[in-house]
């Protein structure tokens, strides 16, 4: 019922930060998937191969992603007039796991493409590959808080 008394000056920026969004989770999930695949993997090209498809997902699609979701957040933040003490928890959540989740896929990503490289010169396993895998996993569980809370706009 709210998205029915929406101005419709705002659905341009609605779009764009949904958009980011769901290419932010994807990259995030797609990455996942082939780091945690990749963990148990016997042979080192494979490993190696998983793993440079998940860095290159989380340097070429997930940070664009968040960036898009991050910047249409602003503009519609600012269109719907928040910016103040009265600001709603979901937009609180909101801003808490999107700073605490752009710092983590930013560390994940460098020690995703360190660990890309350990493994390219030859090295059998990465703890920091692991480590990146551990940390893409714990922001994908903490977006899906996050998709609940812009979805339920609990108060």
């Amino acid at each position: 019922m709210l998205a029915a008394i929406r101005p419709d000056d705002w659905n341009f920026a609605l779009l764009l930060h949904v958009g980011g969004a769901t290419i932010l989770v994807g990259a995030l999930v797609t990455a996942s998937a082939y780091m945690l695949a990749a963990w148990n993997r016997s042979g080192p090209g494979d490993q190696l191969a998983m793993n440079r498809i998940a860095f290159k997902t989380l340097l070429m699609v997930g940070i664009p992603g968040f960036l898009l979701m991050r910047v249409a957040a602003e503009w519609i933040r600012d269109k719907e007039g928040f910016g103040g003490d009265d600001d709603p928890t979901w937009l609180g959540i909101g801003y808490i796991t999107s700073d605490l989740g752009g710092l983590l896929l930013i560390i994940s990503t460098i020690l995703a493409g360190i660990g890309v490289r350990q493994l390219s010169r030859g090295k059998e396993r990465s703890a920091l590959v692991r480590s990146s895998a551990v940390i893409v996993t714990l922001i994908v569980l903490m977006y899906v808080v996050t998709i609940w809370a812009m979805g339920a706009k609990p108060d």
